[in-house]
């Protein structure tokens, strides 16, 4: 009589996954590092680990049909002589030309103008189209200073010093030669079609001293009019955020790992930096330490995608938010629509991998004139203004749950986390309970 000795069943390693086995024979056929865009995809802690906690008898609800809920913010208001005011407290990130379209670039500006708030140029210079159909228009200045002139930065209506971005603290990022159309290469004085990767850093200057007299020259050039933005990637928030204080900022912009729609090393987009909720807390105790909280403004951003993450974001004290990717997405990229098309690129909608390589169907990410062209930017603009003013309409409908009767007026207390990991970032309680990771007894 024969024993038979059934197999157990093969396992694949959790360490060794389909995707890691693939970047290793990827890595192995090329010899050269993986480039994308479109911020971290790992699963991180984010906002949909936390909750609201509506009124009911200890909090008195308002009506939304009856009672007002405010949504303006001032940006800038410390030392600017023309500080901006938003309706919205939601905001366009920086996104260049070259890394999108000229009809991309002018449709963001109809869509944020349509909804009362600004847009950013990103790097690489400001486009007369952008301009053109920006009410209000934050010029970035980076360390490439691909594009950056004098004159420009008296017809931006603020300027953002961009010092760290959430894909890529401490690194620079990248455009691909065939983004580097006639007109990209005559605005960063590129050569045509030749690969390009910005700076980590900026040339001028080396820490807070260096950048507080660099911040009173630009005060110089706009005649003190412009407020200045210091945008730092989500690595040391609290330090961060009190140094570009003390350097002299009107606002601080703090950009989380979710964040970041351009291009560099994915294994620096998976590994370097904090979860945006990791983020927000340390920043506005900076700003409370010094006693500047509200003074200096804080936008956050980094994975932000509806109005309950405005209002979370809010809630822990950011004063206003700013959307990249979900603005991408508004406009009409990664529609499944273009499958078809996507899947030729060897990818899928939804993934996000195309955004750097310039062939986008959705003439988005894109130099390709045939492509550009696809996009209508009076609709796509539209889409992006619907789509604002959904994302306000539920940051009110919490805020009016919860009592408020002004965004701003959100607070952690409003707040309880799904998971201990979220309730020591966020620090609010555990849901059920009253224990803050780190911060009270259990």
């Amino acid at each position: 009589m024969t024993y038979h000795n059934p197999r157990t069943p093969p396992r694949k390693s959790w360490t060794f996954d389909d995707q890691t086995l693939a970047e290793i024979r990827r890595a192995a056929a090329t010899g050269i590092y993986d480039i994308r865009g479109a911020g971290a995809k790992r699963k991180l802690p984010h906002f949909d680990d936390l909750l609201f906690l509506g009124a009911s008898m200890s909090r008195y609800p308002l009506e939304g049909y009856r009672e007002r809920c405010d949504t303006s913010v001032d940006l800038g208001t410390r030392f600017a002589k023309k500080p901006i005011h938003l309706k919205i407290p939601i905001t366009i990130a920086g996104m260049s030309f070259g890394a999108l379209s000229g009809t991309a670039k002018e449709a963001l500006g109809r869509g944020a103008s349509a909804a009362g708030t600004s847009t950013t140029t990103g790097d690489g210079g400001m486009t007369n189209e952008e301009r053109d159909h920006s009410q209000t228009l934050v010029y970035q200045y980076l360390p490439s200073r691909y594009g950056m002139n004098p004159t420009d930065l008296r017809r931006a209506d603020a300027i953002e010093i961009v010092v760290g971005q959430g894909a890529k603290p401490g690194g620079g990022g990248m455009l691909l030669g065939q983004k580097i159309s006639d007109r990209v290469a005559q605005m960063r004085n590129l050569p045509k079609g030749i690969d390009q990767r910005s700076a980590c850093r900026h040339p001028d200057w080396t820490g807070p001293d260096d950048l507080e007299i660099k911040i009173m020259e630009i005060r110089e050039i706009t005649d003190w009019e412009k407020p200045i933005y210091i945008k730092v990637g989500g690595a040391r928030p609290y330090y961060d955020t009190a140094l570009a204080v003390k350097a002299g900022a009107d606002v601080v912009v703090l950009d989380g790992m979710q964040g970041g729609t351009a291009a560099t090393q994915d294994v620096f987009i998976e590994n370097v930096g904090q979860p945006t909720l990791a983020c927000i807390r340390p920043a506005v105790q900076a700003l409370q330490d010094l006693g500047m909280h509200r003074k200096v403004q804080l936008i956050v951003s980094g994975g932000i995608r509806s109005g309950a993450d405005v209002a979370k974001a809010m809630a822990l004290g950011a004063d206003a938010v700013s959307i990249g990717s979900a603005a991408m997405v508004a406009l009409g990229d990664n529609d499944p629509q273009y499958e078809e098309e996507y899947n030729r690129l060897g990818t899928t909608a939804g993934a996000y991998d195309d955004w750097h390589e310039g062939k986008d169907p959705a003439g988005i990410t894109t130099q390709d004139p045939e492509l550009a062209a696809r996009l209508d930017p009076v609709a796509a603009g539209r889409r992006l203004a619907n789509y604002l003013k959904v994302m306000t309409l539920e940051a009110q409908t919490i805020a009016r749950a919860c009592g408020h009767n002004d965004l701003h007026n959100l607070e952690p207390e409003d707040l309880c986390a799904l998971t201990i990991e979220a309730a020591a970032m966020a620090q609010v309680p555990l849901a059920g309970t009253e224990w803050i990771p780190g911060k009270t007894r259990f």
